[in-house]
């Protein structure tokens, strides 16, 4: 996933961390108060966001941005779910339009869902087992950005990522509409099945969906909600989705407003001051450093902090020069300053320095820096020598770089740091920076030949596979597509194998699958195909009218769970 984030130089964040920290355990608690009460008290209303920018097509199969991601959990169903609940209780799956969680048959190889009965689509149209399977047949017909990572172990699938256009998952996917199930044939045991299902990729459409980007236009959903307009260049409105009927208040709940409106366009800083005046009740892009000290002082029953799995990141492009050079991918690694990105990124109140791809306290990581001047298990300060040295064997000095960022404060600050880097390298280094709109898929693109590129990566669910195998698999390198995750183009199929070896180990023993993927990590880094920055914490800023804030960490505030009245 990505995210938009915003840049500010900061003097004395430490002032509201105890504040702002303070105030993060008051953020949740009348959730166990009666929900009927609530709702005949606060349900209506509307509800205002604001983003600097919004973020691409609304098609659920395709959009992979944490920001639409979370519009999708009010919008959207698939099988399963993850719980929108509050902090860690939001990585729970539970039942969606299942209504029971299949027992694995054929030794984890094979799964029947059967379809919880009455539901409709928003456009009026029952759900049945033929939707459920033209949705996965969909997925690879559209070539959706998790077709080779998520789903490629569905029988069927290999001939599907061929040849999307005709992909119907032969021997892969069964629906009886009468019986009301869904069987699905897995090539092998995947312990991570249920995560998968639970994600907006695997969102449910109605069959008769066509099969391409849907860009602007919205498909019928199941969720609360239905977005019934939406222009990039402006506004998303959401209204209730007339067909709607609660059937799970952990999967899909009703939600407290009538209608939201996401606004598209306004700064940074006119956004908080139009939240400090009742205009807009949120805003997705992070505070500027410099407000928080009076965000945490004058408005701290409004401001929200939480840590994310998650990293910012340079992905280095290990097909083209200087970075198809391991040493200069090294060297890169050796000489950027982590602790001055956090500064950067507003402290250490906001974001921490990171060495390794997958999060700290993240199932697998194991603290280990190597590209630092003392290695061991923490980053301790830059090595510019050793990366000079690198450099200079590779005899690659002298040559054009361009970094390529997204045009907001925050991205385009950390292109400009890495441009220095490289400048101090020895390179002739520029820094391009295009809009947030179009950037992360610009970035994926082979035909576009981006050689160093500014990036960030949410978890998708807790496993560690979401971060190494999703971004460095050969499976996730599309040479040409616009949604070709594996940005780095890196292909190691010895890595491969031990990440398949490890997904299968983790069906039984997760614990030594963690171990592996440790070392995994390692082997990744130590041929550097990016470099990590620092992990971000997310910091939301909500108006006084705001209530109920209720923070998942798998996908952040549950907007229909906050009401505004």
């Amino acid at each position: 996933m990505m995210h938009h984030r915003k840049w500010t130089s900061l003097k004395g964040a430490g002032l509201l961390a105890a504040a702002l920290l303070a105030q993060t355990a008051l953020s949740s608690g009348a959730r166990a108060e009666d929900r009927a009460q609530l709702m005949q008290e606060h349900r209506g209303g509307t509800m205002t966001l604001s983003a600097v920018s919004a973020a691409g097509t609304v098609d659920p199969m395709i959009n992979y941005t944490a920001q639409f991601w979370q519009v999708f959990q009010m919008t959207y169903d698939g099988l399963l779910k993850f719980k929108q609940a509050d902090r860690k209780e939001g990585f729970e799956i539970v039942l969606d339009l299942a209504e029971a969680l299949p027992e694995p048959q054929d030794d984890g190889k094979t799964y029947v869902f059967k379809l919880r009965k009455g539901i409709k689509f928003s456009n009026g149209k029952d759900v049945t087992a033929s939707d459920v399977v033209a949705s996965f047949q969909r997925i690879f017909k559209i070539n959706g950005p998790t077709s080779g990572s998520f789903y490629n172990n569905i029988v069927g699938a290999d001939k599907c990522l061929k040849d999307g256009a005709t992909c119907t998952l032969e021997g892969g996917i069964e629906g009886d509409d009468a019986a009301g199930t869904v069987t699905f044939h897995l090539v092998e045991p995947d312990s991570e099945f249920f995560d998968k299902l639970a994600v907006p990729h695997a969102t449910i459409l109605p069959a008769d969906t066509a099969a391409k980007d849907l860009g602007t236009e919205a498909p019928p959903g199941t969720g609360a909600y239905v977005i019934a307009s939406y222009d990039p260049n402006d506004k998303m409105v959401l209204k209730r989705n007339p067909e709607f009927k609660e059937w799970s208040v952990d999967a899909q709940p009703d939600g407290y407003p009538d209608e939201i409106v996401y606004r598209f366009g306004m700064t940074e800083e006119a956004a908080i001051n139009a939240i400090q005046n009742g205009q807009v009740d949120w805003m997705f892009d992070t505070p500027p450093a410099d407000r928080l000290p009076e965000l945490g002082t004058k408005y701290a029953s409004q401001v929200h902090v939480n840590p994310l799995a998650a990293f910012w990141y340079a992905p280095m492009n290990t097909n083209l020069a200087p970075f198809d050079d391991v040493r200069v991918r090294q060297a890169v690694n050796y000489a950027i300053d982590r602790d001055a990105l956090v500064g950067l990124f507003g402290g250490d109140v906001l974001a921490q320095p990171v060495c390794q791809i997958l999060p700290p306290d993240f199932p697998g990581h194991v603290d280990n820096c190597i590209y630092t001047q003392d290695p061991g298990p923490e980053w301790s300060a830059p090595d510019m020598e050793k990366a000079k040295e690198l450099v200079k064997e590779s005899g690659t000095a002298g040559q054009k770089v361009t970094v390529i960022a997204e045009d907001n404060a925050t991205s385009r600050a950390i292109g400009t740091y890495i441009q220095s880097v490289l400048s101090e390298l020895g390179y002739d280094a520029t820094v391009k920076a295009i809009s947030p709109n179009i950037q992360f898929t610009y970035i994926q693109n082979t035909e576009n030949k981006v050689q160093i590129s500014v990036s960030q990566w949410y978890m998708d669910y807790p496993a560690a596979s979401n971060f190494l195998n999703v971004l460095l698999s050969c499976a996730s390198f599309t040479p040409g597509s616009d949604s070709s995750i594996n940005i780095a183009g890196y292909c190691n199929k010895d890595l491969d194998a031990k990440m398949k070896a490890a997904m299968a180990q983790s069906i039984t023993d997760p614990d030594g699958a963690n171990a592996e993927w440790a070392k995994i990590d390692t082997a990744f880094m130590e041929q550097a195909p990016l470099a990590p920055l620092f992990t971000p914490k997310n910091v939301d800023f909500t108006s006084a009218r705001v209530g109920n804030f209720i923070f998942s960490n798998q996908f952040r505030w549950v907007i229909s769970q906050s009401w505004v009245k």
